[in-house]
């Protein structure tokens, strides 16, 4: 089995999958190597990429939050951020003046309708449920995630003080350079792997993860092989078996040719 990222591994800015990535995928599949979506997206945005592509597996979605199997359409595995954390994530991004955005089943809501919003909703082709309050929204239910979009040079600037301030009661990660995601401290795309490929009765050591950003270490470390696409950061690179092109340049058909199909 192999697990892919979506967006900057997959798919680039325009959302594609690209003809060649297409080809190595099929070539793959009829060897009967299964193909399983790991990524923060929520399951309406990543549904369409694996129904498109024939795969089966559980997807892993909200950088391991969520585990569903879009065939049963049943929830594997559900690790929501608690109340308190989530409100404090959005209380904290208020007071920086920073756009977030909550999540319940699989919906997302923010405060107001912005660039912020509109990039999101672009980006996961779904729209924002606009609320007065995130504060009254989610004072009796827990947020699936919480997400604080900015530039990403205020990400830069600002996801240390967001790891600060949640500290362990909270697992903050960054998976494109506009967000800032924060999940319960157990959530893992490694471990949400791992009962996928159980469920699928796959060994890891059969398993191959291809991925770009820094929420992709722990996937690519519970792999049986890692692969980084081109434009990974270094802290992925550290932790894969081989890097290969990046996005625009079919990096997944190439690590599908040389280490799936050789």
């Amino acid at each position: 089995m192999v697990a892919f990222d979506l967006d900057g591994t997959l798919i680039g800015e325009d959302l594609q999958i690209r003809p060649r990535v297409i080809q190595a995928i099929g070539a793959m599949r009829d060897r009967g190597v299964q193909g399983c979506i790991v990524t923060g997206r929520m399951f309406r945005a990543a549904l369409p990429f694996a129904r498109s592509l024939g795969f089966e597996a559980p997807i892993i979605c909200y950088q391991g939050a969520a585990v569903v199997d879009p065939v049963k359409d049943e929830v594997l595995l559900d690790t929501p951020l608690p109340n308190a954390a989530a409100l404090e994530v959005a209380a904290y991004a208020k007071s920086r003046r920073l756009h977030v955005q909550l999540y319940k089943n699989d919906r997302y809501y923010c405060e107001e309708r912005n660039r912020y919003s509109d990039y999101y909703a672009r980006l996961s082709d779904s729209e924002p449920i606009v609320v007065s309050s995130l504060a009254e929204e989610f004072r009796f239910s827990d947020a699936t995630k919480a997400c604080i979009i900015a530039e990403p040079e205020v990400v830069d600037r600002e996801i240390d003080g967001v790891r600060q301030a949640m500290g362990d009661r909270a697992y903050v990660t960054r998976s494109i350079s506009w967000f800032i995601e924060v999940m319960d401290p157990k959530v893992d795309k490694g471990k949400a792997f791992e009962l996928v490929a159980r469920t699928v009765g796959v060994p890891l050591e059969a398993t191959m993860a291809i991925g770009d950003s820094w929420n992709d270490v722990p996937l690519l470390r519970a792999a049986g092989f890692g692969v980084a696409m081109g434009s990974s950061p270094a802290e992925l690179r550290a932790v894969s078996g081989a890097v290969v092109a990046d996005v625009a340049n079919d990096g997944v058909a190439e690590a599908i040719e040389r280490y799936v199909l050789q």
